[in-house]
């Protein structure tokens, strides 16, 4: 494929302030429900970006667990990148891409550590695999092979048979959002962008151009 002469135009819907919530949350929530059933698997995985101590932007894809106007959730280990790149500069962005819709959401704030109550609450919802993988890998962290990282689930096997606990290092971050923008695809390009900012306890609207 040439991506150059590859084209899509956008023709699925539109974004008009008469029908979008007020707050923010509410049209997270009403979008949110629709990529549920219009996207087969993963309609929750989101981009994540931080800045490292240089300045340089990083993201991955993500998977968000929980959000309200509190935040967004979402789980990793505190000493991979993403993770120390955070201790150092909690702004982040969130970016969600639902291409069946055409739409997309970003999301800019700053995040925290969610309680450890909440990271062991969901520890303990991931499979038995999973809690194994979260105390063999390092996460972002050079390793000598394949084989070294599955010996090392196979020892905490040994250890923890099927009831691994939660590791230290590992839990939940809450992105507080401060901007919120959706983004609906329109034909000529001319898309539909609607950008919500905090302020103090009430959020604004604006439009974008596109």
């Amino acid at each position: 494929m040439d991506p150059v002469h590859h084209r899509t135009d956008y023709i699925s819907g539109t974004l008009d302030e008469t029908d979008a919530a007020n707050n923010p949350i509410d049209q997270f929530r009403f979008w949110f429900a629709e990529a549920g059933q219009a996207i087969e698997r993963d309609p929750n995985a989101m981009t994540l970006s931080t800045v490292g101590p240089d300045g340089r932007p990083s993201g991955r894809i993500v998977l968000l667990r929980g959000y309200g106007e509190d935040g967004f959730v979402f789980f990793t280990n505190y000493d991979s990148r993403k993770g120390r790149e955070l201790a150092q500069n909690a702004h982040a962005s969130l970016l969600f891409f639902w291409a069946p819709l055409e739409r997309q959401v970003r999301i800019e704030g700053t995040v925290s550590k969610v309680t450890p109550a909440e990271s062991d609450a969901y520890f303990e919802l991931r499979p038995v695999g999973n809690r194994l993988g979260a105390w063999a890998s390092p996460q972002s962290h050079e390793i000598p092979s394949r084989e070294s990282l599955v010996q090392r689930v196979r020892e905490f096997e040994a250890r923890f048979g099927d009831a691994p606990p939660r590791p230290e290092n590992w839990g939940g971050y809450r992105l507080k959002a401060d901007s919120i923008e959706f983004w609906q695809g329109r034909a000529d390009r001319l898309h539909d962008r609607l950008l919500y900012c905090r302020e103090g306890a009430n959020w604004t609207r604006v439009r974008l151009a596109p």
